[in-house]
Parts: structure tokens; sequence; C-alpha cells
């Protein structure tokens, strides 16, 4: 008797929180590919990684030309030649594969710079959506699996960040 007593209880208090949760859902990427200020930050990251594959290439033209011009004279030189000119193309070799983490590492942290200021607009455009439409969760629908239900605010926050984005 107990056990039912607890066990309509347990149903009754679900069902009353159901009823005072409102769920809502919105589509991030319709969001983000809205915004003017996403699509300016995406061209920056894009140029900023053109400059860097560009800086890359002449690195590996200058190694690959040092590496060419070394094989051609290799015949001619002393051993202790060799072992110099084997060095400096080493140094050239780990030269250029340290820019290139350095650069990837520059790439995320650019990258972060741009699209914190954006990813808290769309935050705080949601946020203000959902105080007004006293609502309780937002789901985000390019990552969930099922949805069926719950209030689409894509569009009244499409409208609050462009409002913040001017």
């Amino acid at each position: 008797m107990k056990k039912l007593i607890i066990a309509l209880l347990l149903v009754c208090s679900v069902g009353t929180i159901n009823g005072q949760t409102k769920i809502a859902h919105v589509n991030s990427q319709v969001l983000l590919d809205t915004l003017p200020s996403r699509k300016a930050a995406i061209v920056k990251l894009q140029e900023f990684e053109a400059a860097g594959v560009q800086e890359l290439r002449e690195m590996e033209a200058d190694f690959n030309s040092a590496y060419g011009s070394y094989e051609q004279k290799r015949s001619t030189y002393s051993p202790v030649i060799i072992k110099i000119e084997e060095e400096k193309l080493m140094k050239k070799q780990q030269s250029l594969q340290e820019r290139e983490k350095s650069l990837q590492q520059e790439m995320q942290v650019y990258s972060q710079e741009l699209n914190t200021p954006i990813l808290n607009m769309v935050q705080q455009a949601v946020q203000l959506v959902c105080e007004r439409k006293k609502i309780n969760y937002v789901i985000d629908e390019s990552v969930t699996l099922y949805f069926a239900g719950g209030t689409d605010i894509t569009s009244e926050v499409i409208t609050e960040l462009l409002k913040m984005d001017k």
C-alpha cells in the first residue's frame, strides 16, 4: 500500500513539473549563418589561414631549393661539409614543422577570439527570448537526435541577434 501511494505521488509530481516546464528549440547553425559578424569572422579567419599557408609554401620552397642544391653538390663536398649542410637542412625542416604547428595553434586562438563574442551574443539573444516567453530550457536542433514538440524560437532569436549585431 505504501509503495502504491509513493508511486502515485511520484507520478503526480512529475506531471506537475512537466506542466510548469517550458521547452523550446533553436537551430544554432541557422542563427550563426544569419549573422553578418559571423560571416565577417569567417572571412578574416580564411584570410589568416591563406597567409599562413603561403608562408609555409615559401618555407617549403626554400627547403626544397636548399635540398636540391645540396644533392647536386654533395659529390664535391668533403665529409665535414656534408655534415654541416645536412644539419642546415635538418634545421630548415624542423623550422618548417615548428611553424606549421605554431600556425595551427594561432588559428585556434584567432578562431576563438573571433567566435567568442558571437557565441556570447547568441547566448544573450536566446536568454532574452526565453525570459520574455518564460521558457526554462532550450535545446539545439542541430545536436539533438530527435525532438517533437516544444516551441521553435529560432526566428525570434534571429530578430534579437540582428538587433544586437548592428
